[in-house]
């Protein structure tokens, strides 16, 4: 399995000293269907391509911005192109997805995209989240490669967790904590933490107010064992973004 550190250019020389292989976030879409660079060193070869959606206007000339990118990867020596798309999928994403797809492909390289992007693009692979708060992980990759026609058509997206719930959590939903606040929590609270072999996570709990709080986290030791998963079944990739694993990094094997 393929790891890549997304990393900024601004990050890419401390990032390239724990990876070889990393995904440029260096790229966004701008007025009139045009691939904007931001800051990219020229002597920038090798990786990938990625493509962020913020703020990004209407595609209204989807071949115009897939041949941006083809010029792009051949110009720097890309393998191909991720897309960071976070917005809901829109007509015209869809277009773009569906062609630059079927453009990569043609030249040989891959395009990585969100899993809810994967049904408009047959040849793309989708990526699928690691962060999961409920179910089993193992289980939701085994169901998501075979929905797929097989792991290797898949790539992880191998978010850290870091959530707190006030239980009970019906909606499966909980509060964002950075690295920071979850470190001032467990020194506030001294938990006792354990490990979930279903979430391959950590947690803890504590009460706050009256209320009953169930953290989930990953470290160094759960983002490995979920790299490990998906090495054993066959995935072909998976992306980590730098600014999540910069502390841990040297922990993380990843070269």
């Amino acid at each position: 399995m393929q790891v890549y550190l997304a990393a900024t250019p601004a990050q890419v020389q401390e990032a390239s000293r724990y990876c070889r292989n990393l995904a440029h976030v260096a790229y966004r879409i701008g007025p009139g269907s045009t691939l904007l660079r931001q800051n990219l060193l020229l002597q920038t070869r090798g990786g990938l391509l990625s493509v962020s959606d913020q703020e990004a206007p209407r595609i209204e000339d989807p071949e115009a911005l897939c041949a941006a990118v083809l010029r792009e990867c051949g110009r720097r020596g890309y393998s191909g192109a991720l897309l960071d798309f976070e917005a809901p999928p829109t007509g015209d994403r869809l277009v773009f997805v569906e062609h630059l797809a079927k453009a990569l492909t043609a030249s040989r390289r891959v395009l990585y995209v969100p899993e809810r992007y994967g049904s408009a693009a047959p040849a793309a692979v989708p990526l699928i989240g690691t962060a999961i708060s409920g179910g089993n992980f193992t289980q939701r990759l085994q169901e998501a490669a075979a929905a797929r026609g097989g792991a290797g058509r898949l790539a992880l997206d191998v978010e850290r967790l870091r959530m707190d719930f006030c239980l009970p959590a019906r909606s499966g939903q909980g509060t964002p904590l950075t690295g920071s606040a979850l470190q001032e929590l467990m020194d506030r609270t001294a938990p006792s933490v354990f490990f979930s072999p279903d979430l391959c996570a950590r947690y803890f709990t504590y009460s706050q107010d009256g209320q009953t709080h169930f953290v989930l986290f990953d470290d160094a030791d759960t983002l490995v064992q979920k790299l490990r998963t998906g090495t054993s079944m066959g995935f072909s990739a998976a992306f980590l973004m730098w600014p999540e694993v910069r502390d841990v990094a040297g922990r993380l094997g990843l070269r």
